[in-house]
């Protein structure tokens, strides 16, 4: 099946996956495109345009080529050289997209940089190849979420208007969230027949990993109950509100935060840590994946903390691992957004209202006193259906779609 695939893919040309971030970039868009790139090598020819130093691979049998567009990428607290970088990176990709590309080619990225997916749908139009967006974020709308922009700005308005048309070019758009859809169906170059929804997966394996007194992340706390913070604390989190809910649970001795990750945010949790030293709560500097499973096992349950406003902006993929260990999620988000909806729907943990500190802490209390090990069985359960054959295959579906329809 996947032979013949591959002929009628190749016959129609190849696959162009354009990424900012790839491997050895240690990031999770990195590792989802690699992962798309990987899967989609085995039915058709594979092109990546990355922007990470690195990263170039020789084209080989069953393997994606890989070949590096440059790019410079200054911290994320110097916004303003980021975003000279980061337009210069996307220059830089549509002039390798004008040479790489040919009519009847299927090209994929995502928006990061945000501007990239303007680029990006120009070139495919301009070259007659088909173009796939992965929503990751939506914007401007995430960086509104973020207070980085006013809604009203002139920025906002340029972007919102870019968008329309954009969306028109495209052939696809994949979101991860069903909440995505009613925004995306404000602009009027898109409609309901371009939007596809393939949710991230679950990089453990599913089933409820025992609360062992043993775990290196967990014994040398004293609390009945662990409640954990871990990935990538960027501007759309809300780090603040889940070091406040430890403020208010200070003299709660069954109670204890094991606070990890990276980012803006994290540093923000050191900084505030430093200050006030709370006993009921530990900083662990970024775990990595080979002690993953570990340190996710040592949590009775995890927040992930957003800001005001994240319904169909972003969704986070490290919930999927957290249900797969069978641990219950305290979420902060509106509660149409597609990581609550699970929640609730499910009854795999509890939805918070963003900037409601002293909620999170009655929650956390109230999760410290119910400890349901079907809750636990449920989100181990409700995993699976976040799996990643599942997803290779839906993006494989999409592209052999995209690749035998013919050209306007």
């Amino acid at each position: 099946m996947r032979a013949a695939s591959k002929v009628i893919m190749q016959e129609s040309g190849k696959v162009v996956v354009v990424s900012q971030h790839y491997p050895p970039d240690p990031s999770t868009t990195a590792a989802i495109m690699a992962a798309i790139s990987e899967r989609l090598a085995q039915e058709a020819d594979v092109l990546v345009l990355s922007g990470t130093a690195g990263s170039a691979i020789a084209p080989s049998a069953g393997k994606p080529e890989v070949v590096e567009v440059r790019n410079r990428m200054p911290g994320k607290a110097r916004l303003l050289k980021r975003a000279l970088a980061e337009l210069l990176f996307t220059a830089r990709t549509f002039v390798a997209m004008l040479a790489k590309l040919r009519r009847g080619d299927v090209t994929v990225t995502v928006p990061a940089p945000f501007m990239l997916p303007y680029a990006f749908a120009a070139a495919a139009k301009l070259k007659g190849a088909r173009s796939v967006l992965i929503m990751h974020d939506l914007y401007p709308d995430v960086l509104v979420m973020a207070g980085l922009l006013k809604p009203k700005s002139v920025l906002a308005k340029a972007m919102h208007a870019l968008n329309a048309p954009m969306f028109r070019a495209l052939d696809a758009v994949v979101i991860i969230g069903r909440d995505t859809e009613k925004l995306l169906l404000r602009y009027r170059g898109m409609t309901r027949d371009k939007i596809r929804f393939i949710p991230n997966w679950a990089t453990l394996p599913p089933g409820v990993r025992a609360i062992a007194p043993d775990n290196p992340y967990r014994r040398s706390l004293l609390a009945r109950y662990v409640v954990g913070l871990s990935g990538n604390l960027g501007f759309t989190h809300d780090p603040v509100i889940v070091f406040e809910a430890a403020r208010l649970l200070r003299d709660n001795s069954d109670i204890h935060f094991l606070l990890s990750g990276w980012g803006v945010g994290f540093d923000q949790l050191k900084a505030l840590q430093a200050k006030a030293k709370l006993p009921n709560v530990t900083l662990v500097d970024r775990v990595e994946d080979e002690q993953l499973e570990a340190f996710l096992s040592a949590a009775d349950a995890w927040i992930i903390p957003y800001r005001k406003n994240v319904a169909g902006v972003s969704v986070p993929s490290r919930f999927y691992n957290l249900l797969a260990i069978g641990r219950p999620v305290i979420l902060v988000s509106e509660a149409d957004a597609e990581a609550a909806l699970t929640v609730t729907e499910h009854d795999v943990g509890w939805v918070v209202e963003p900037g409601n500190a002293d909620e999170l802490a009655k929650t956390v209390g109230r999760a410290a006193v119910s400890i349901d090990p079907q809750r636990a069985e449920r989100a181990a359960e409700i995993s699976e259906r976040f799996d990643f054959r599942i997803a290779m295959d839906e993006y494989c579906g999409l592209i052999r779609e995209l690749a035998q329809k013919k050209l306007d």
